[in-house]
């Protein structure tokens, strides 16, 4: 039962209580995604009867169809799911590898001393499918066809094209006319870039997810049965000799400024698989957070956790200088610890448990002032980490821009860009799943014309240099910035909670936990209110830069606020009234469900009863 500190935080009234939209709240269950269509199906899947795993699913693949300038079936997601059965928390890791031949030499021998931020070059497995398909085989309930088909519809009969995906569109127009006309065929519809709600099809994906479908149907009725040979088809049949075929014989313009061509191959997806792991966990006060490991970027979060702590958060200001400043500090100093130190723990030992550790922190701690640093200042673990080259912003927006590269995020100050999906949800039973699935968005590499959808980029997540733990080697996994969270309270799983957003994920998370947590604000409440971001380390795309003491804040951020960070020496930049991440969360109490959704970009909601 809630205690009384449980009741007051449920039934609190901000002195401001202005929100977008209503916290939603119920018995039966809750889905949040940054797609109202997405969201939609993922009710309706509980509706039939499925559970939070098959709503995941039947979500996550009408997020490809819907938000495709945000993610697509050529990408990846890293998957946290609580199975309220056995009482387990995990982690999926639906991260693909870079190639076998995916080697630093011949990167260099194409001249290169960085891995593209698009084209075929910057692609790894994809691991989305592989991963969709483990969590409905192990973890859901129903048939393939029952979280396949929607998506399959909205790809072949329509669904109105938001205005982000037109602009996103725009700004790579050109690429696609000159270098990439297979996407140009998909995505300028009558020889034009759509205007924001046109009903955009893609016929070729809903053709080759129903011929998936088919081969899955084919196998008998068994449900393993169909599954397994849904998978065959993907990673050992026509999708892979397809996406093969396409990296052999194209070359493909890049935003190198040269054609390369890729070293994906059929072998390479047909060896891998997603895995399954604990989760990563900090125990902060009431809370146990829990965060994918270091083949991301989730540990980032629960450092500054650990260096927060040592603050008194309690009765300041969410939206005042104080508050940011500490947050801010704390990124930094988390953010230079995951440039230094994270990669694949299959390839490198990560020392995770000293970065987390009391010790390690409290010294770190002692960094923070009240002024701003402006300085990268990785912490130090003998035998451990690497040495980070800081190459700064200069006039790389518009080439990025124009190119298509990085990850697109919305949180960049004065870019029209896309960004990636999110989505959370939990059911009667209590089973709980978040998940950020990304990359393959439209703008990363070309169509491949036999499938409909184009491969990631988050081979660029990798350096070209020797000796940091995160070099490109092939079968290794990039640090991807994807993040979803989950944390407990009092030991029993609560919150789940995530925003697209690169780099900035982790900082607009850790921003919506303090702000419940300590501001006592609802989800909506926490959503809402205004937030922030800073620029200050590397960025883990192309082309890499940082932007020291940059601080992006939304216009909403009080005058005063940014007045006193100015003062404090931050670099302030103020962005658009709601331009900053799109969160969702979602909440268990009891039998009480509770979810929101980002009103930033007016496509995010929430429902449930």
């Amino acid at each position: 039962m809630p205690d009384a500190k449980d009741q007051a935080m449920a039934n609190h009234i901000n002195p401001d209580p202005f929100t977008t939209r209503p916290e939603i709240e119920g018995t039966f269950g809750v889905v949040t995604s940054t797609h109202w269509i997405a969201t939609a199906v993922g009710m309706a899947t509980l509706e039939k009867g499925g559970n939070a795993f098959d709503a995941a699913v039947a979500t996550a693949f009408t997020l490809q169809v819907v938000e495709p300038h945000l993610n697509g079936p050529g990408g990846d997601v890293p998957i946290i799911v609580h199975d309220a059965r056995r009482g387990l928390t995990q982690v999926i890791c639906g991260q693909g590898p870079a190639p076998a031949r995916a080697t630093i030499a011949h990167y260099k021998s194409e001249g290169l001393d960085m891995v593209p931020g698009t084209g075929l070059l910057a692609a790894c497995v994809p691991g989305t499918f592989e991963s969709w398909m483990l969590l409905l085989r192990d973890y859901g309930t129903l048939k393939l066809r029952d979280v396949l088909e929607p998506a399959i519809a909205y790809a072949r009969d329509g669904y109105p094209l938001v205005e982000r995906a037109c602009a996103t569109i725009k700004t790579v127009e050109q690429l696609f006319r000159t270098y990439w006309p297979t996407s140009a065929a998909v995505y300028l519809p009558n020889n034009e870039v759509p205007k924001p709600g046109t009903l955009f099809t893609n016929v070729r994906l809903s053709e080759t997810y129903a011929r998936i479908l088919k081969e899955a149907e084919n196998s008998g009725s068994d449900r393993s049965a169909q599954i397994e040979a849904a998978r065959k088809a993907w990673s050992k049949g026509f999708v892979a000799e397809a996406i093969d075929k396409f990296c052999r014989t194209q070359a493909v313009m890049d935003v190198s400024g040269s054609p390369h061509k890729g070293v994906l191959s059929a072998d390479d997806m047909a060896r891998w698989a997603p895995t399954v792991e604990a989760p990563l966990t900090y125990d902060y006060g009431r809370f146990t957070v829990c965060k994918p490991g270091v083949w991301s970027q989730g540990p980032v979060m629960l450092q500054q956790l650990a260096l927060l702590k040592g603050f008194e958060l309690d009765g300041l200001d969410p939206a005042g200088p104080e508050f940011i400043h500490l947050q801010v500090e704390c990124a930094k100093l988390a953010y230079a610890d995951r440039e230094t130190f994270y990669g694949d723990p299959k390839f490198n030992d990560i020392p995770i448990q000293t970065l987390l550790s009391d010790a390690y922190n409290d010294a770190r701690r002692k960094l923070i002032s009240d002024k701003a640093s402006l300085d990268f200042i990785p912490g130090s673990v003998e035998g451990f980490g690497a040495v980070v080259k800081l190459r700064r912003a200069e006039g790389h927006r518009e080439a990025v821009g124009a190119m298509g590269a990085g990850e697109p995020t919305v949180g960049r100050f004065g870019e029209v860009r896309g960004d990636t999906v999110h989505f959370d949800i939990i059911d009667s039973a209590g089973n709980m799943v978040s998940a950020t699935p990304s990359g393959g968005w439209l703008q990363s590499s070309p169509v491949i014309p036999e499938l409909g959808f184009c491969l990631g980029s988050r081979a660029q997540m990798f350096w070209l240099e020797e000796g940091h733990p995160a070099s490109l080697a092939p079968g290794k996994r990039p640090r991807t910035t994807l993040s979803p969270t989950m944390a407990l309270r009092d030991g029993e799983p609560y919150l789940s909670w995530g925003s697209p957003g690169g780099d900035q994920q982790d900082q607009w998370i850790t921003q919506f936990f303090l702000r419940h947590v300590h501001a006592k604000m609802n989800l909506q409440e926490a959503i809402d209110a205004p937030a922030w971001h800073s620029e200050h380390f590397p960025i883990s795309f192309w082309p890499r830069t940082a932007r020291p003491g940059v601080l992006v804040v939304e216009n909403r951020v009080p005058k005063a606020a940014r007045d006193d960070l100015t003062r404090r020496g931050h670099v302030v930049e103020v962005g658009p009234d709601w331009s900053e991440g799109r969160l969702t969360a979602a909440s268990r109490v009891g039998r009480r469900r509770r979810a929101a959704a980002n009103p930033r970009g007016m496509q995010g909601y929430a429902a449930g009863r």
